[in-house]
């Protein structure tokens, strides 16, 4: 199948990918006065006296915003907002399915980090979460950083965040699998832009210490680096002080994850890793390393961004079960601990007698998983 002629055939027919419907059906005046007015002045009033009342009297406990700038849309980049639509549609359409949640894609026409916060401000009353998606780096960061301060509604840039947990999923699995221990597993992580620096704190959250973290120019150092994030990245990471390049990095490691740029990780790479090595390469649509490759220099597991490969990357398996706990539990924020919780429940689903090489991670499709993950979530606020 040509999946991109097929998809642009499929979105024209159907003109967008969601729909709102009515729970209730107006079939007489008696109902329509219930509905609207004058009946619907009686929630109404109920709400002015007290707010969190907005919760049981309308879809606000179960209902997101998905909201982008377009400024990094998938492989894609800096499409502007309206060229985002279509993903930001097929997220909310996913939140449905999966989750069971109402969501509603916004797309905004700026890119001014002010601008944005203000707005997805002056409509939060509408929700009861927002999901960031697709906002490039580091904006996303003071993004999110200050909706998560100046609201009382959980904030999840997925992004990052789901990415993450997903990884971290992947990670407690793989070292069952291959025999270690996640606080003795020496981790390079390749990319530290939003993915990259939510990854690398979620492993540092697991009990991983040793992580060297690089970007173009090589090992990140607080001496050198000049970007914010990678600063705090260089600060918390390389407890062995080692210097240089990935090449550098990858010697004696135990795990790659890469969220950077195709084939930047070759044969001599993996072949001076650990024994048992691991290795998450999860560059789109053409991943750090080809999945035969570093299987034929001996990597133990293997995951990728890729749906044509084993052990698939995808947040799809966190972030429905992650929103729809944190709207159970009326949480204000998704904490450390929330997605630590995520990361557990979902390697839990895979009993350790099922675990194998190609299969550390649940199918997506696993009718256990948003369960698993919201409970977790629940528990963990």
């Amino acid at each position: 199948m040509n999946y991109y002629q097929e998809s642009l055939k499929l979105h024209k027919k159907m003109q967008g990918k969601i729909s709102v419907e009515s729970k209730i059906k107006v079939e007489d005046n008696e109902m329509l006065s219930l509905i609207y007015t004058p009946g619907v002045a009686a929630p109404c009033e109920a709400i002015k006296e007290n707010k969190e009342a907005v919760y049981d009297y309308t879809g606000k406990r179960n209902t997101i915003a998905v909201i982008s700038d377009g400024t990094a849309v998938l492989g894609l980049g800096d499409i502007g907002p309206e060229a985002a639509i279509p993903v930001m549609e097929g997220k909310a359409m996913l939140f449905k399915q999966f989750g069971g949640i109402n969501a509603v894609p916004i797309c905004l026409a700026t890119k001014d980090v002010d601008e944005v916060v203000q707005t997805i401000k002056n409509i939060a009353p509408s929700f009861g979460g927002i999901n960031l998606e697709d906002i490039s780096s580091p904006r996303c960061f003071e993004i999110e950083r200050r909706l998560d301060q100046e609201l009382d509604i959980p904030v999840f840039h997925d992004d990052q965040h789901g990415t993450a947990v997903v990884v971290a999923a992947g990670i407690i699995n793989a070292a069952k699998l291959v025999g270690k221990k996640l606080e003795s597993l020496r981790v390079v992580m390749n990319g530290p832009g939003a993915a990259g620096t939510a990854i690398t704190k979620i492993l540092l959250g697991l009990g991983i210490h040793d992580i060297v973290v690089c970007d173009e120019f090589g090992i990140l150092s607080k001496e050198t680096t000049k970007e914010q994030h990678k600063k705090e990245l260089a600060k918390a990471t390389n407890p062995r002080a080692i210097r240089g390049a990935l090449l550098e990095a990858m010697q004696g490691a135990d795990v790659f994850i890469g969220v950077s740029v195709p084939n930047v990780v070759n044969e001599r790479m993996i072949q001076s890793m650990n024994e048992k090595p691991i290795v998450f390469a999860m560059a789109n649509p053409t991943p750090e390393i080809s999945y035969d490759i570093a299987k034929q220099q001996g990597v133990a597991v293997m995951g990728t961004g890729r749906s044509d490969t084993p052990n698939q990357i995808n947040n799809l398996l966190a972030f429905p079960g992650i929103f729809k706990g944190a709207l159970a539990s009326r949480a204000t924020e998704i904490t450390t601990a929330m997605k630590i919780a995520a990361a557990y429940a979902i390697a839990e689903l895979i009993a350790p007698n099922q675990l194998r090489e190609e299969y550390i991670l649940p199918e997506i499709l696993d009718d256990r998983l948003v369960a698993a993950v919201s409970e977790a979530v629940s528990e963990a606020w």
